[in-house]
């Protein structure tokens, strides 16, 4: 690491990490390289001003793709929103170079340091307890409870996007793919290109009437996932993925696919034979049986039978946590309209 000074004042260092450079506010200092995120370099420091340890993610020439651009920027927005929260990941810092709203062509997103993420925790040796599944579950509730009640659809929740500190607290992050409720309705689904395996039925069978639904299957399947030390639903396409998920819950009746859009979406579901349905505690034999039917719960075909992130809070098997003077809603619901305004007076914005 080698540090410079910066064309931009003494306010501003040069860090050169590996072989990026990091041109950052001057008190932020020791940075080493801790990965990638979604669209940039990340970069853990520690920031003298406010005596605590940070993350720099640098995303280079925000605006050579537009629509990349604008999940950034929409990501930047909903977390300045919802980041006041204990399990979302809240922005700190906000590092434009050069520092103009109008010329900037990099951007620098300072946050919490996080050591790892659900991920690589449950792909790793360590053991994890019961105990360890409440506490990360009912976090990654807490923190959809506040998300859903601010009018926002995640859209993206798997465990890469599940950050963990070394006192096992949980913060939501990468809101690149959220959407409004109601926008969520009536869009085209061909940007959601998220991990398959996570995706419910309804986005499997190109349902565009969904809701926050969508985001309790992937938290079931990411608790599935916990359960398991290993992904559940590893389809290699839609096709294959919605055929994993009918091997394991059964063929769904005429009813369990009332949602689903047109015939030919039903015919496919159809073609991939019949499956009778299995107690779900057969693929979890040594689960605690509270944890598998809470998961039961989450995991239904149909999103009007799938339960809400509200009635999963207050589940038994979650009864040590529980909490609900302590579970916050959102004060108010986050407005999208600035989805319709300019880029550039969206980053006027973010300042």
């Amino acid at each position: 690491m080698s540090v410079e000074p910066s064309r931009y004042g003494p306010d501003f260092h040069c860090v050169t990490v590996s072989r990026d450079v990091f041109e950052v506010r001057s008190h932020y200092v020791n940075l080493r390289p801790v990965g990638g995120g979604s669209y940039g370099i990340v970069c853990s420091a520690e920031d003298t001003l406010r005596g605590r340890k940070v993350a720099i993610k640098k995303i280079t020439d925000v605006f050579d793709d537009l629509t990349d651009a604008k999940r950034i920027l929409r990501e930047m927005k909903l977390l300045r929103h919802l980041g006041v929260h204990e399990n979302i990941i809240n922005i700190l810092d906000v590092v434009l170079i050069p520092p103009n709203v109008m010329d900037f062509h990099d951007i620098y997103i300072v946050t919490d340091l996080m050591e790892s993420d659900l991920e690589r925790i449950i792909s790793s040796s360590q053991p994890l307890s019961d105990a360890h599944f409440q506490y990360f579950l009912y976090q990654i509730l807490r923190g959809m409870k506040f998300v859903h009640s601010g009018n926002v659809l995640h859209r993206d929740l798997k465990p890469s996007n599940l950050l963990v500190n070394s006192n096992c607290d949980l913060s939501i992050c990468d809101f690149g793919l959220a959407r409004g409720v109601e926008t969520a309705h009536n869009e085209d689904l061909t940007e959601y290109v998220v991990t398959r395996w996570y995706r419910a039925p309804e986005l499997l069978t190109d349902c565009q009437n969904y809701n926050d639904a969508v985001d309790v299957w992937a938290v079931g399947c990411i608790f599935a996932e916990m359960l398991r030390r290993r992904p559940f639903f590893t389809g290699r396409d839609p096709s294959d993925q919605l055929h994993m998920i009918i091997r394991v819950l059964g063929s769904p009746t005429e009813e369990e696919m009332s949602f689903v859009p047109h015939e030919a979406a039903k015919r496919a579901i159809l073609q991939h034979g019949f499956y009778p349905k299995r107690p779900l505690i057969e693929f979890f034999p040594d689960a605690n049986p509270l944890a598998v039917d809470l998961l039961s719960q989450m995991l239904k075909f149909n999103p009007a039978e799938r339960i809400s992130v509200i009635q999963a809070l207050a589940h038994p098997y979650l009864a040590q946590l529980q909490n609900p003077a302590d579970e916050p809603v959102c004060a108010e619901p986050f407005n999208f309209d600035f989805e319709r305004e300019s880029l550039d007076l969206e980053a006027h914005h973010m300042q």
